[in-house]
């Protein structure tokens, strides 16, 4: 059994250090990209606070296509470049997202988002899937948040 939980009253930084080094100690030795992908969704459900959903697509055919996540059902396939996941998967770059209503072609899978952070996962140049984090709350993320989860996204990207 696993217990990794967040240290209370620790800073952003050290949080996302602490994400990082749990997530390793997760997936150590651990082949599977599904079941890596599972443990992972609900390690920074577990990690980080205020979310609605956390999971991710993986990166399929010129689409992204749901994986393991948290939260209520979600759109299963969005083609790249639509939406914000699309537009993290089609351009390789994280997409920060204050007010998701205000982002173009936005996708709503849950009406009760309202900030979105999405990180692409990379493997030799290519995007292989993306990390998809949504809040109810407005501006929930930040540059601190967008860093913390990028070093997750290369820490993973050879497990899932």
């Amino acid at each position: 059994m696993f217990t990794f939980a967040p240290t209370q009253g620790q800073t952003k930084a050290q949080l996302h250090a602490d994400l990082v080094e749990a997530a390793r100690a997760l997936i150590a030795g651990e082949t599977d990209g599904i079941a890596n992908m599972a443990n992972l969704a609900a390690l920074i459900w577990q990690f980080l606070p205020d979310l609605n959903w956390a999971g991710f697509y993986r990166a399929v055919g010129g689409e992204l296509v749901l994986g393991p996540f948290i939260g209520k059902p979600a759109c299963i396939r969005i083609p790249f470049g639509k939406g914000v996941c699309g537009a993290a998967a089609s351009s390789g770059k994280t997409q920060l997202v204050p007010d998701v209503h205000a982002f173009p072609g936005h996708i709503a899978c849950d009406s009760a988002s309202r900030s979105e952070l999405v990180v692409p996962v990379i493997r030799d140049g290519t995007v292989i899937a993306v990390i998809d984090l949504d809040s109810p709350l407005s501006a929930r993320f930040d540059e601190d948040d967008a860093e913390g989860i990028e070093a997750l996204a290369r820490v993973i990207a050879a497990s899932i």
